[in-house]
């Protein structure tokens, strides 16, 4: 039987070994305990076992979840693929929404949260592959991107976040390279209404090859409670 709290433990120190490789302090790490498919008894075994953040996929298992995850005073990520006509159920009750891939959706959670009279913190999600399947600025417009939408009121843009094409461990590094580099290259430019705080990338496997190519917010759900399908 999977032991999430061996699990998560070892995620952690994973975390922890690959942040000191890369020069940094474990702290320096975030880590969202992926909570997609994952029920309500299982993620409170993670919670009680250290989690302090989650990342939901889908607006109505959010809903579902939230009067829990505000129980137990986790930090609440979306992390998954927004259509506009859910952005009501996101807007104010997550931290982060960390999939802000065009300017449809830039435009609604602008809107959400100034009717609101709150501001969202967002992520700005880039095709790092160039993936037609896949939403995202393109990596040469992921600054132009920024630009535009931290001009809407309503929103805090913070970072970046990427979903790299499944290539495996050792070929992927060369996209979260490329994503750091993105991210050092926007910060640099100081634009107005942007802090570039996170660099999210890295999942179950190869959450560790990004922090060594400079993640500092990684999504694990599989490596710490297992297959969900």
């Amino acid at each position: 039987m999977m032991n999430i709290a061996e699990n998560f433990a070892r995620v952690k120190e994973n975390v922890a070994q690959a942040a000191v490789r890369s020069g940094r302090r474990p702290e320096d790490i975030e880590l969202i305990v992926v909570t997609k498919f994952v029920d309500i008894a299982r993620i409170d075994e993670a919670v009680k076992a250290g989690a302090r953040s989650v990342g939901e996929n889908r607006a109505q298992e959010l809903t579902e979840k939230l009067e829990y995850f505000n129980s137990v005073g986790v930090v609440k990520n979306f992390i998954g693929q927004l259509q506009t006509n859910k952005v009501k159920y996101i807007v104010g009750n997550v931290s982060l929404i960390q999939s802000v891939d065009r300017l449809e959706l830039a435009r609604e959670i602008s809107r959400r949260a100034s009717a609101a009279g709150i501001v969202q913190d967002v992520l700005v999600e880039v095709n790092i592959g160039g993936e037609e399947q896949k939403g995202g600025a393109a990596s040469d417009g992921a600054a132009e991107f920024i630009r535009i939408i931290s001009a809407m009121p309503g929103i805090g843009v913070k970072g970046i976040m990427c979903v790299p094409p499944h290539v495996g461990e050792a070929d992927v590094r060369k996209y979260f390279a490329q994503m750091r580099k993105i991210f050092e290259d926007i910060k640099k430019q100081e634009l107005e209404n942007v802090e570039m705080r996170h660099l999210s990338m890295g999942m179950s496997g190869d959450y560790t090859a990004a922090i060594e190519e400079g993640s500092n917010m990684v999504r694990v759900g599989t490596a710490i409670f297992g297959p969900r399908y």
